[in-house]
């Protein structure tokens, strides 16, 4: 549901201005690469392996 909205959004932000768009559709992909990048040292961290 959130990806979705986000993806909802990110289309919104392009037909508005497509600067805007570039700009949503980059915060996006740079949200999912660091969570990508810092959920597995964090778990690990925490002990839930």
């Amino acid at each position: 549901m959130g990806v979705t909205a986000h993806g909802v959004g990110t289309a919104r932000a392009f037909e508005v201005h497509p600067v805007s768009g570039a700009f949503a559709g980059l915060a996006m992909a740079l949200a999912a690469f660091l969570t990508a990048l810092m959920l597995p040292p964090l778990f690990e961290w925490m002990g839930w392996r």
